[in-house]
């Protein structure tokens, strides 16, 4: 009996050592396994910290490049506004300027035209024609045949003149001129077509011809009448100072000429302008 029970206690004892064994054994493998999947998720946690880092140093990166971008961008803009600006405000002082210009051009054109505007009516005052149609020449007439066709062509030409038909008479004139180019009576003619000119208000042209007139026959009885009608001619285009000049030099060159009252009042009503 004593021996049934020991061995009854003596395979108790194996069977208690056995399971005790197994249970230690059961626990060391989850304590590997437990010990794996704590490395393994350390292991992990480690990659995907370090994926972390990687995508935040990407992100600040991009951040970087995109906050470069557009400090660039923002810069060039302003830059380039400030430009514009620039030009705008260069554009608007020169319109500015502009203006003023054409404003003082407009006064000045008015001032000049109130001038001369009125020299005219003082010297229409001062006299009743602005210059003395040419009248033929009684001396160099007489040397010709009075019914020859030089001196009815200049005959006819001076009537035209006297009558304000001043477009037939610029042709008659220029006909004589090409027709008699000797003709004694050549400086009156040119003295007439630079009256027709004047008349027509071919000013400038009217001032070639007498002054054709005083280079080919300085001294001909012609010769006051056309520098009186050239400083006419003056006048009427603004050139006062070379009007005053050409009557100074009338009034000089002979001081004895039926003119010369004239040239003399128009000189005083010209000096008289500031």
């Amino acid at each position: 009996m004593k021996k049934l029970i020991l061995v009854g206690l003596f395979a108790t004892v194996q069977f208690a050592s056995s399971i005790t064994h197994a249970a230690l054994f059961d626990d060391t493998e989850a304590r590997k396994k437990i010990l794996e999947v704590e490395k393994n998720m350390l292991t992990q946690n480690q990659a995907n910290q370090a994926a972390i880092e990687e995508q935040k140093r990407q992100q600040q990166t991009l951040d970087q490049r995109l906050s470069a971008l557009e400090t660039i961008s923002k810069n060039g803009l302003v830059e380039m506004q400030s430009q514009i600006d620039s030009l705008r405000q260069e554009v608007a002082r020169l319109k500015g300027e502009l203006e003023v210009a054409n404003h003082n051009l407009n006064l000045t054109q008015q001032r000049q035209k109130d001038l001369y505007t009125d020299l005219d009516e003082r010297l229409r005052k001062i006299e009743t024609q602005t210059a003395a149609a040419p009248v033929a020449a009684d001396p160099p007439a007489a040397e010709l045949q009075k019914n020859s066709q030089e001196y009815q062509l200049l005959e006819l030409a001076n009537g035209l003149s006297r009558e304000s038909k001043h477009k037939d008479a610029f042709n008659a004139y220029d006909k004589f001129l090409k027709d008699y180019p000797a003709s004694t009576l050549a400086p009156e003619a040119l003295y007439g077509l630079g009256y027709s000119q004047f008349a027509l208000k071919n000013y400038k042209s009217s001032i070639a011809t007498q002054q054709k007139l005083l280079d080919q026959y300085a001294d001909s009885a012609q010769a006051p009448s056309a520098m009186l009608n050239m400083a006419n001619s003056q006048i009427q285009l603004g050139l006062v100072p070379g009007a005053k000049k050409t009557l100074r030099d009338l009034i000089e060159k002979f001081p004895t000429s039926d003119v010369i009252p004239t040239a003399q009042k128009r000189l005083k009503a010209l000096e008289a302008i500031r």
